[in-house]
């Protein structure tokens, strides 16, 4: 679907949006379900589509965690997190209590320290990823933060949100293994993806 578009007019006041616009916008069929954006401080940020080094990683990262999950614990694909009322993001992958999917809201709402990982797969956003949403992610608590470089299949581990930022921030490479501490059972490295 072609989306019209624009970039901001720096240094003049922006409409903010909050996730009940977003919602409403939905419903009146402004925007669009399969349209691909987040919600970042009340504006809206188109999200590009991604390539096949992008989802070859996404599908193999979504069976080795569906594989590990223990029973109170999902995984969101794609899922829309609300983590406050002007922050809306789409990570790639996301692990959370079950018990969210029960709530009769819209998004997933998202309360402080209830993600226990989330993953961003990048090729185009990897400096996004990396600087805004980690920062996001920070101040939401959320437990464990990864971002994979689809094209090196490199991964940088943020642990321990600290306000903006993080404790402890590891690059692994493509040989690594990667073994969070919310999946005992995972582990899984990038390099052996085919």
């Amino acid at each position: 679907m072609n989306v019209a578009v624009t970039t901001a007019a720096e240094g003049f006041p922006r409409r903010a949006f909050t996730v009940a616009d977003i919602g409403r916008m939905i419903e009146a069929g402004v925007i669009h379900e399969d349209e691909k954006f987040e919600l970042v401080g009340g504006d809206i940020v188109m999200v590009a589509a991604e390539g096949l080094a992008h989802e070859r990683i996404k599908s193999a990262l979504t069976v080795a965690i569906s594989r590990a999950l223990p029973d109170h614990l999902t995984i969101g694909v794609e899922a829309t997190l609300r983590l406050s009322d002007t922050l809306m993001l789409e990570p790639d992958l996301a692990v959370f209590p079950k018990a969210l999917f029960r709530k009769s809201t819209r998004f997933v709402h998202l309360d402080r320290g209830d993600a226990q990982l989330i993953i961003e797969v990048a090729a185009s956003s990897l400096a996004y990823d990396k600087d805004l949403k980690a920062r996001l992610y920070a101040r939401h608590d959320v437990r464990e933060f990864w971002v994979i470089d689809a094209n090196s299949r490199s991964t940088w581990m943020h642990t321990g949100p600290n306000g903006d930022g993080w404790s402890s921030i590891e690059k692994r490479g493509p040989d690594d293994v990667l073994t969070p501490p919310a999946l005992p059972g995972f582990s899984l490295r990038l390099g052996a993806i085919d």
